[in-house]
């Protein structure tokens, strides 16, 4: 169960207290893009998630987006913001956790994910040893197999994560 406890849960990207982030010496943020900055079928990031992305240069943090979805749906999620991004992660494998890393020049001790999913972000971020950030799916609706998922997530949560910590 410890591979499946996020180190922190919060309602969303907009209630992460980045300079907690900064005490803990964060300086790559690993950010998963569906459910966890727009819907899964939400093609771009409104006004306010454009922002908080690009505030998080402003504030000195290093930003990899890393998606299991498509290189397509990526690119064009990504065309305005211009970030560093990785397509078909296969998360929770580690391979594209570390080229994220690479591509931002941090490592395990200053790098965190943030995610909606336990069973690929968290999961995936545990076993590099990083940060791990849970955020609540910002829509319920999803691709079929991940409703499955979702139900077993569920369950998990009630053991690893008994309530939302609050910033």
């Amino acid at each position: 169960m410890k591979l499946l406890t996020p180190d922190l849960y919060v309602e969303s990207i907009f209630h992460l207290n980045l300079q907690r982030l900064k005490d803990k010496n964060i300086k790559g943020l690993i950010i998963d893009i569906d459910n966890t900055l727009v819907g899964w079928d939400v093609k771009y990031a409104s006004e306010e998630t454009k922002q908080w992305l690009l505030n998080l240069k402003k504030e000195g943090f290093q930003v990899c987006l890393v998606s299991n979805n498509t290189e397509d749906r990526v690119v064009t999620f990504n065309e305005e913001l211009k970030l560093q991004a990785i397509h078909r992660a296969v998360k929770p494998r580690r391979g594209a956790f570390r080229k994220a890393m690479n591509m931002m020049n941090t490592n395990v001790k200053n790098t965190a994910i943030i995610g909606d999913q336990l069973f690929t972000d968290v999961l995936g971020g545990n076993r590099m040893g990083i940060y791990t950030i849970l955020v609540i799916p910002i829509v319920s609706k999803e691709f079929w197999w991940t409703e499955f998922v979702r139900k077993i997530e569920r369950h998990v949560l009630k053991r690893v994560v008994p309530e939302r910590q609050g910033d």
